[in-house]
Order: structure tokens, then C-alpha cells, then sequence
């Protein structure tokens, strides 16, 4: 892995870290709900709640459609460096509210700013990896989210016991925000700039890269093309899924078998420390078929069948009687949509140029985000006609995909990188 140099793996780091402290300001007013709900002053009700975090998701889905455009004009550097101030004093904002209508406010502002983090991270990978190893790095920065996820409660639950406010939460994930952005603009610079990166290494790095010359692309005009729609409906289809694990699993542990908060811990732990070693064999995997001479379409699409595979037996988690048999097929499923999180995001810096690959992620991940929304709806309308019932939730989630990899692969094949205007 180190054989022609270290550095572009510091920057996959620094990614890595991006995407923890991303989710720990995303996660934070979830494990705060049972103080924000009921019995505190606030008292806010459960539809109110849902309306919070179904803000929330608009605005990080309708954000996506423009934020990888603004990426891919203004540079990586500068881009992730506003987002990133942006939802810091987003985060920090949530501590001086208290009714609905502000924390809708710095929600809202929240979901604009972490808009940035998946369009500018790839886009960083595309610009520092080679091809074959995109997937594997994309795997490990896309890992952080699953540590904030664990992390997150244990942090919360410190700040409850030693400063017993919960204001002090989300001026704590803000400050993390402001650290890493103080590593961000000391470390980053593009591969051909940066002082510390060996002429061996940048060589590497260049090894696998198309250098053709494009045209700027109006952003509008992406849309024309099938790879464009083969990576949007697939994230469309399956990133609704994680939301579905990310907000009902708890619930669903709870209502099946009787798993309290108290006791929520360490399931939820197995479960995000699976989907982190998911997320780097995923792109591991294509990693390895890379290196032993196949092509990145046949790996790519074998490691998502892989993954995809390893969702379907999700589908027994709402019939088992067993809870940590429940627990190990769920953190199974996590593990295997990050494993196909990682090489699906490698996608666009497959099949577009870096020039617009923050814009190509920038819209798929709007339609899932947008999938996001409606899933919520969704679930919460199933649950609410037979309460407990979860078997139908996990039967389409278990299913998706696969659904989504033959649509992809109806719509790109090979792969075959997109003709746009060249000099």
C-alpha cells in the first residue's frame, strides 16, 4: 500500500476525520431526543420532531444539487473550508435555540452546509488516488461516519454528567468542526503542489489519470448523459435504506425486543464497528481485483454484487426471536451498504472527469437525500397502520440493491467514461 509513497493516505485521513465529525453534529440531536421530547421544558411532541429532521434532510438534499457545482468551480480546498464554517456555526447554533421554528433554522443551515462533505471528499480522492485505489480509500474515509455514529453517544452522555446541559453538546461538535478545519487548510494542497509529496508518489498518482482537457461543463447539462443516471438512481434507491437504519433500528430493537436505552449501547456499537470494517472491505475488494488485472468495471460491479448480496438476509432480522442474531444481520446489512457505498461512489471519477466530479455526486446525492425524505414518511405510515410490524421495511430494504445494480448496470455496462466537449 506504502510501496510508492504514504501522503496521499494522510489526506485520506484528514477525509476520514471530515466524515466523523460530520456525523457526530448530524447524530448528536438524535441521542438527545428522549431530553428534547416529553419531560423537558422544551416539550416538543414526536411530530415535531419529525418535522426537525425532515427539514434537515430537504435542505441537505436540495443543497446537493448545487454544492459538488460550487465544489468543482471554486477549488476542493476552498469549498470543503466554507461548508465546513458554515455548519460548525450551524452546529454551535442549535445551543442558543429551544423552540421548533429555530431549531428548524440551524437545521436548515446544517443540511446546507454538510451538503459539501461527500462532493468535496471524492472529488479529493479522484484528485490524490489512482483509480485502483479510489475504492479502498473511499471505503476508509467513508468509515468515519460510522465511528461518529458510535462515538457521538458517548460523548453526549459525558457532557450530560460533567456539564449538565445539553446546549453544551452542539457547542462541543462545533468546536470539533473548527479543529479540523484549522488541519484541512495547513495540509491540503493539490498533488502538484503540495511540498511534502515525493515525485515517486505524485507519479503514481498520475499513473491511471485521463489528462484530457475539458471544456467547463454547464452542470445542467450533465443530466444528458446515462452515467450521470446511473449513479443517481442508484444512490436514489439505496442511500434511503441507511436513513431507515440510521433512525429506525433503535425503535425497531426496542419495540421486537425490549432493548431500553440503557441497554441500546452496545448493540448500536456492534453494529456501526461492522459497518466500519464493511465500508473499507468493500473498497477493498475491488481494490484487489484491480491490482490482479481486472478492469474497474468488472471489479466495481462484483464487489457491489457482493454487497449487495449480503443485504438480502437483513430480511430475517424481523422474524428471529433472537436479539444479538437480530443485531448481527442488521450490522451485517449496515456493513454491507457501506461496502457498496465505497464503490459506488467511485462511479463518477470512473466515467466523468475531476473537473465535474463533484457535481455528478453532488446530484445523486440529492436524489438520495430526497429518498431519505420519503422513506421517513414512508416507514413512519407502515409502522403507524400495524405498529411493530417491520418485516415489510426490512423485506424492500434488503432488496434494493440489487435492484439498483441492474439498473446501473442497464444504464452504464462498461462504465464508458462520458464524451463531454473536449480541446
Amino acid at each position: 500500500m506504502f510501496r510508492n509513497g504514504y501522503f496521499r493516505w494522510v489526506i485520506c485521513g484528514l477525509l476520514f476525520l471530515a466524515a466523523t465529525v460530520n456525523y457526530m453534529d448530524r447524530q448528536v440531536i438524535s441521542i438527545l431526543k428522549p431530553m428534547i421530547v416529553g419531560w423537558t421544558s422544551l416539550g416538543w411532541s414526536e411530530a415535531q420532531y419529525g418535522n426537525v429532521i425532515s427539514y434537515f434532510q430537504l435542505a441537505y438534499a436540495g443543497s446537493m444539487l448545487f454544492i459538488g457545482a460550487l465544489i468543482d468551480r471554486i477549488g476542493i480546498k476552498k469549498g470543503f473550508a466554507i461548508a465546513i464554517v458554515f455548519w460548525s456555526l450551524a452546529s454551535m447554533g442549535h445551543a442558543i435555540s429551544g423552540a421548533v421554528a429555530s431549531f428548524i433554522v440551524f437545521r436548515v443551515l446544517l443540511g446546507i452546509g454538510e451538503a459539501a462533505n461527500f462532493p468535496a471528499s471524492v472529488k479529493a480522492v479522484a484528485e490524490w488516488f489512482p483509480k485502483s485505489q479510489r475504492a479502498l480509500a473511499t471505503g476508509i474515509f467513508n468509515s468515519g461516519t460510522n465511528v461518529g455514529a458510535f462515538v457521538t453517544p458517548f460523548a453526549v452522555a459525558w457532557i450530560l454528567t460533567n456539564l449538565h446541559s445539553w446546549r453544551y453538546s452542539f457547542i462541543f461538535t462545533g468546536t470539533l468542526d473548527l479543529c479540523w478545519l484549522v488541519l484541512w487548510l495547513i495540509v491540503y494542497q493539490r498533488p502538484e503542489e503540495h511540498p511534502m509529496l515525493s515525485k515517486k508518489e505524485l507519479a503514481y498518482i498520475r499513473s491511471e489519470r485521463d489528462e484530457r482537457i475539458e471544456n467547463k461543463t454547464p452542470w445542467r447539462a450533465l443530466f444528458k448523459f446515462r452515467q450521470t443516471w446511473a449513479f443517481t438512481i442508484g444512490k436514489g434507491i439505496t442511500d434511503p435504506v441507511w436513513w431507515v437504519w440510521l433512525f429506525w433500528v433503535p425503535g425497531f430493537l426496542y419495540k421486537k425486543f425490549g432493548v431500553d436505552i440503557k441497554s441500546m449501547g452496545l448493540p448500536l456499537v456492534v453494529i456501526y464497528s461492522m459497518a466500519s470494517v464493511g465500508s473499507i472491505g468493500g473498497g477493498w475488494i475491488s481494490a484487489f481485483l484491480m491490482k490482479h488485472g481486472l478492469s474497474a468495471n468488472v471489479s466495481r460491479k462484483t464487489a457491489m454484487l457482493v454487497c449487495a448480496l449480503c443485504v438480502m438476509p437483513v430480511i430475517f432480522a424481523a422474524m428471529t426471536p433472537h436479539v444479538w442474531t437480530a443485531v448481527l444481520l442488521i450490522g451485517l446489512a449496515c456493513g454491507a451498504h457501506q461496502g457498496w457505498s465505497a464503490n459506488i461512489l467511485t462511479l463518477p471519477s470512473d466515467m466523468f472527469p475531476r473537473r465535474a466530479v463533484a457535481s455528478v455526486v453532488g446530484i445523486g446525492g440529492a436524489a438520495g437525500g430526497i429518498g431519505g425524505f420519503l422513506i421517513s414518511r414512508i416507514v413512519g405510515w407502515i409502522l403507524n397502520k400495524n405498529p411493530g410490524n417491520y418485516l415489510p421495511i426490512f423485506i424492500v430494504a434488503g432488496s434494493m440493491y440489487l435492484i439498483a445494480l441492474i439498473v446501473i448496470q442497464f444504464m452504464a455496462p462498461r462504465l464508458k467514461p462520458a464524451m463531454l466537449d473536449t480541446r
